[in-house]
């Protein structure tokens, strides 16, 4: 159905679809208060690992947090990749995975603040309150439905991101064989213009985040979908913050 179209690769018709396949009466029925409470977990685990990692590099330095960065990396795609396969085992690796993406958001944040501890010392501050404020603002626009989402807005944010996911990658292949597109790393007009496009994205992802997750609920998912939804929801959160701390270090650069 295309109420399920999603730019969210975690959120999509067919994993929903699958897991309607399975006998509710054994996982009880998916609701949006017990995804909301999952995800309000998930993020807890994601904030304390973070600000272990944050400590480890105040104290141990930055040779010590990349080993931290890397097995979040690897280990979190992992399991994002399990999960997909696997949703009825989110509610098992979920918060396992929310503790590894926090050891990546927690080096990354680490060396950004370090970066620009003299000429925007509150960086990571400003990132985190932006990002739960757009979260918040995207959270009550859905929910009052001051923007409805819509099958032409679905496929305009699944082909856009679709479209930033290739440029990630060409820009990504580009990079090993030592081509650097200056531009999209400064902080130039075009550079900021591109990361605002990016962030108003990842935003509008959340959009189609909640109505996947609603939609679902209304299905009578099974149970254990409430901890795949949180999943779903916490990897656009998680793409938005770093967008928007790559937005304000550009901004910053500027001055």
């Amino acid at each position: 159905m295309g109420a399920f179209k999603t730019g969210n690769p975690t959120l999509t018709e067919k994993i929903f679809d699958k897991s309607l396949n399975e006998t509710s009466s054994a996982y009880g029925v998916m609701s949006i208060r017990g995804t909301i409470n999952k995800f309000g977990f998930l993020l807890l685990m994601v904030l304390a690992s973070s600000m272990y990692v944050w400590n480890l590099y105040n104290t141990e330095g930055a040779s010590t947090i990349s080993t931290f960065m890397i097995v979040g990396g690897i280990g979190g795609f992992v399991l994002a990749m399990v999960m997909i396969f696997k949703p009825n085992l989110a509610a098992y690796i979920a918060p396992a995975y929310a503790i590894l993406e926090g050891f990546l958001i927690g080096g990354i944040s680490a060396f950004f603040n370090d970066a620009f501890k003299d000429s925007y010392p509150n960086i990571i501050m400003h990132a985190v309150g932006l990002t739960l404020g757009v979260a918040l603002a995207m959270f009550l626009l859905y929910n009052f439905r001051i923007i409805t989402v819509t099958d032409r807005l679905r496929s305009i944010v699944v082909s856009a991101t679709m479209g930033v996911a290739l440029f990630y990658l060409i820009t990504w292949i580009l990079g090993m064989f030592g081509v650097e597109i200056e531009y999209l790393h400064n902080g130039s007009l075009i550079s900021i213009g591109i990361s605002l496009f990016i962030v108003g994205l990842a935003a509008f992802n959340l959009l189609l985040d909640f109505d996947s997750i609603e939609k679902a609920a209304e299905m009578g998912a099974p149970k254990y979908m409430e901890w795949y939804g949180a999943f779903g929801l916490l990897v656009t959160l998680v793409w938005l913050y770093l967008e928007v701390l790559k937005l304000l270090s550009k901004l910053n650069s500027r001055d």
